[in-house]
């Protein structure tokens, strides 16, 4: 299990340590309170704390500069990779917060809604400690999936488009963790069912990305499909390519050769998240710095920065384009 602490973990095997800031004294103080309500856990069919990541009738809303939204498809096909994930995520929050005290961060799970007992799982925004840590193990992996390659990511995408207000963001990001593809269009009866609107048929899954796209920053970062089956996962990739622009489907190593032999590339999904945004926010240096302290492979370090290799280095701050007038017959929580 990942704490919250500042200090650098004695498991963390690179040379040299790493500061995480002025704020190392909060994560402290928060790692023993966390800790106090019990480990987190991640088995498949956990059922979620729907008090917290109910989507229905829910608006998200974070008035900071830089809003941070983490996805991960928690369908059976993911194998373990989505406690994994969760379970680095207060690494991610920590390094980030660093660079951006501001920033503020929301969790989603999502899964298939044409089977699935909890497809859409989401929390709000927050930068406490102690809710980030509650949010966390409010979610829940149910394991299923429909037995294709097409999960409810759309779905998703319309609650993130309709339902979240993020006013004052400058530099937005909304990292989805996945190895499938999207249905072709977002679904009234799943809209009203698991997020509580009335919308039009017809609305088109290509043009809802568009639409999300002009408010963050949004990537994929895509584990390879099953036992590494290569064309399943071209197929994917291509499919997110057309969307959101191949630039921004970001390739999760499926195994590493480290030091102790192939390790899976779970291991390293957080840190390529992490820094993916370190690099949008001219930190990679620093990132680097970061992963150095806890890794003392090359292999392991070179597979995070292969990922990551086609992200432009300090690109400009202002990230959001300004929204285009709406292209889609649907009514809007936060219009």
């Amino acid at each position: 299990m990942y704490g919250w602490g500042g200090a650098s973990p004695k498991s963390w095997k690179g040379k040299g340590s790493y500061d995480f800031g002025s704020a190392r004294a909060k994560y402290d103080k928060a790692a023993v309170d966390a800790g106090a309500t019990g480990p987190r856990t991640y088995s498949f069919s956990r059922t979620p704390d729907m008090s917290l990541v109910d989507a229905k009738g829910k608006v998200l809303s974070s008035d900071s500069t830089d809003p941070l939204i983490i996805a991960v498809d928690v369908t059976g096909s993911m194998s373990s990779w989505p406690g994994e994930i969760f379970d680095r995520l207060p690494l991610l929050y920590q390094t980030l917060a660093k660079y951006r005290p501001n920033i503020e961060i929301a969790f989603a799970a999502i899964g298939d809604a044409t089977c699935d007992n909890y497809p859409l799982q989401v929390t709000d925004f927050s930068k406490d400690i102690k809710q980030l840590e509650a949010n966390l193990k409010a979610l829940g992996c149910e394991g299923g999936g429909g037995g294709h390659i097409t999960e409810s990511y759309e779905l998703f995408g319309h609650f993130m488009d309709t339902h979240c207000k993020t006013p004052n963001a400058t530099s937005p990001f909304l990292l989805i963790y996945g190895d499938e593809t999207f249905y072709d269009g977002i679904n009234p009866k799943q809209v009203k069912h698991f997020i509580g609107d009335k919308i039009d048929s017809g609305l088109e899954s290509k043009v809802m990305w568009q639409n999300l796209m002009q408010k963050f920053n949004v990537y994929f970062l895509q584990k390879h499909y099953g036992n590494d089956e290569l064309n399943v996962t071209e197929e994917v990739r291509g499919r997110w390519g057309s969307v959101i622009g191949l630039q921004r489907v970001i390739e999760l190593p499926f195994e590493i050769d480290g030091e102790d032999g192939r390790m899976p590339g779970y291991q390293r999904a957080v840190d390529i998240g992490m820094g993916l945004v370190a690099k949008h926010w001219g930190e990679y240096m620093d990132f680097g710095k970061s992963l150095d302290a806890r890794h003392d492979d090359p292999a392991v370090k070179s597979a995070v920065h292969k990922s990551l290799r086609h992200i432009d280095v300090d690109p400009s701050a202002k990230s959001v384009l300004k929204l285009p007038a709406p292209s889609r017959r649907t009514k809007s929580l936060v219009d």
